[in-house]
């Protein structure tokens, strides 16, 4: 005789033990979908799952709505996203959170999935901007070198181009006292502002030219291009900075740090002209070719080579970068580096740029297209190009 059970009556403990065994998105919104019970027995928003695999936010279209791609199971989520419309630029992804840059000049940071939202101070009131006209033709920003020249840029301009990615310390929903650190792009220049706060303020003594920022160990970490750090303490009322000078040049063209279980890593991209490219008309067409890894050694200190990452897979590009381990997804191999294209000199007009992304695997050299863009597909890119995101409800 078959026995009906009510899956819905099952007791809050059991519930409890099933839903922290749950470590995907997707499972953890099925389960609540179940039943009335099930959904009040959990909350709306998960604090305890791991980092998600994540998604390739795809270029815009003309309408509210933006594509995501998700690569374990080669599915596009699209969800309604008004506040990244073609009027507006993203100069960031981080712990689950966007950078948008908008024509107000207003800057803010959105949760894609629960459209939470916490506004940073305007492009105007960055340090190196003396004057901004709203009312002007173009709405015409002032701006001053580190050298001291004066010179002006538009509306369109500053939105799209003066910004190179922006940084934060933690999830703005997980701590409220979070910091964004954000990098020039004329100059690689760094400012922060601290939640809150009105105005960017520079981090003066960190005034080189910086490829990448991350935050490690409570602190941000700079890259200069030839693979100098500079270490900076911005939780007080004046930055502290120090450096870690290294011997090794590093090269290449594009430097990446990653943070990954207590070590640091530098990852610097090798670019070449793309001579076989399928517009061969277009003036700069580049790709990829190599990457290079390598850790940060305190002793000495040094950059030691890295000739495999293991289970490690790395995401880079205009993101913070994220390393992940292989074994905690399906299908996943590790010794993988995951890219997209924010070369900066090229990106802009989405003519000569954005079609540079894939996977490098580190043990063959070898480079493979990411399913949703075969390798070189100039047509299919427009600008911004795509970037990567991470799912995180909380």
């Amino acid at each position: 005789m078959s026995v009906d059970h009510d899956w819905s009556e099952l007791p809050p403990e059991l519930l409890d033990t099933i839903v922290n065994k749950l470590i995907n998105l997707r499972d953890y919104l099925r389960f609540r979908a179940v039943c009335s019970n099930w959904r009040s027995s959990t909350p709306a928003t998960p604090k305890y799952l791991p980092c998600q695999f994540p998604w390739l936010m795809l270029p815009k279209n003309r309408s509210n709505r933006r594509g995501f791609f998700n690569l374990l199971d080669n599915k596009l989520h699209f969800l309604n996203l008004p506040e990244a419309s073609n009027r507006r630029r993203r100069c960031g992804s981080s712990h689950g959170w966007l950078i948008i840059v908008d024509e107000s000049p207003s800057i803010f940071i959105i949760n894609p999935l629960t459209k939470v939202t916490f506004n940073l101070p305007p492009l105007s009131q960055l340090p190196n901007v003396v004057n901004f006209d709203f009312y002007s033709v173009g709405r015409e920003f002032t701006i001053q070198s580190p050298d001291g020249e004066v010179y002006t840029r538009n509306l369109k301009e500053m939105r799209d181009l003066f910004i190179k990615k922006v940084v934060l310390s933690n999830s703005p929903s997980r701590d409220p006292n979070f910091i964004a650190v954000v990098i020039l792009n004329e100059t690689g220049e760094l400012a922060y502002c601290k939640n809150g706060e009105n105005s960017w303020k520079f981090i003066d003594e960190a005034r080189f030219f910086a490829e990448d920022v991350i935050y490690f160990d409570g602190l941000f970490n700079a890259v200069h291009k030839l693979g100098s750090i500079a270490v900076c303490d911005v939780s007080g009322d004046s930055p502290r900075v120090s450096f870690i000078e290294t011997p090794r040049q590093i090269g290449g063209d594009i430097q990446y740090l990653v943070k990954t279980n207590d070590e640091l890593l530098l990852v610097t991209r090798c670019l070449e002209l793309d001579t076989d490219a399928a517009y061969h008309q277009l003036d700069v067409v580049y790709k990829t070719v190599e990457f290079r890894v390598f850790r940060l050694v305190l002793e000495g200190p040094r950059w030691e080579k890295v000739d495999s990452l293991g289970e490690k897979m790395l995401f880079l590009g205009e993101n913070s970068s994220l390393a992940l381990l292989a074994s905690d997804f399906p299908r996943c191999e590790g010794n993988r580096i995951y890219f997209t294209d924010d070369y900066c000199e090229a990106n802009y007009d989405g003519v000569n740029g954005n079609h540079d992304l894939g996977y490098y695997n580190l043990e063959d050299g070898r480079i493979e297209a990411l399913s949703c863009y075969p390798r070189n597909s100039h047509s299919m890119l427009r600008w911004p190009p795509p970037i990567w995101f991470t799912p995180n409800p909380c």
